[in-house]
């Protein structure tokens, strides 16, 4: 599990495809690597991928066709940068919120401003996944913990402070875009829980 706080922006330093994935070689920090090992997760991007090789700084993970399928990390080029979150321990302060890194699905990037009075996001998400996403409800962007400041139908609008903007890889991103979405976990299975119910009661009473 993570928290959704992302601990540091981290280059890209190599992108190897083979028959069926792509190995992505992240440089990481002294403090990054501390007890790291091989098998260990590490949220990328918003995705929880697992070591698969340690040389020095340099630590490799492999994303099988079907997770660059169903995320962004298949955009990604060598020399850009990712979110990098360790994964947490029981005893560490979550300022986030819990996180899988399980990608739900991406979002295209409709509109974003960088600008220091008014920094936001704006994103549209497909219909199906759009159910699970209110007005001041958690949000998983790219594994970064954040909170939804307006809703339009399946376009959804956030908010950045320039802290976020400085600890993330939101600043690189441009209309068109890829986005990895996690929706919160607990509102998804009440929205499924009450669908169901719902499905259930009322043709029993038509």
């Amino acid at each position: 599990m993570y928290t959704g706080i992302v601990q540091a922006v981290r280059p890209l330093a190599d992108i190897t495809a083979y028959p069926g994935g792509k190995t992505f070689t992240v440089r990481l920090t002294d403090d990054l690597l501390v007890d790291l090992k091989l098998g260990a997760s590490v949220n990328i991007e918003g995705t929880c991928l697992s070591v698969t090789g340690i040389d020095g700084k340099n630590v490799t993970f492999d994303a099988m066709n079907a997770t660059l399928e169903r995320t962004n990390l298949g955009d990604l080029e060598a020399g850009q940068s990712v979110n990098v979150e360790r994964s947490a321990k029981m005893t560490d302060e979550n300022g986030g919120h819990p996180i899988a890194g399980h990608v739900a699905t991406t979002a295209v990037l409709e509109e974003i401003s960088t600008a220091e009075d008014k920094a936001f996001i704006r994103f549209r998400v497909p219909e199906e996944w759009a159910k699970y996403i209110f007005p001041r409800g958690f949000l998983a962007v790219n594994g970064c913990s954040l909170t939804v400041a307006d809703v339009e139908d399946n376009l959804f609008t956030i908010n950045l402070i320039p802290e976020t903007l400085r600890q993330t890889t939101f600043s690189r991103y441009n209309a068109g875009d890829r986005l990895n979405i996690e929706v919160d976990h607990q509102t998804m299975v009440m929205v499924d829980v009450i669908e169901r119910t719902m499905a259930r009661v009322l043709p029993a009473k038509a």
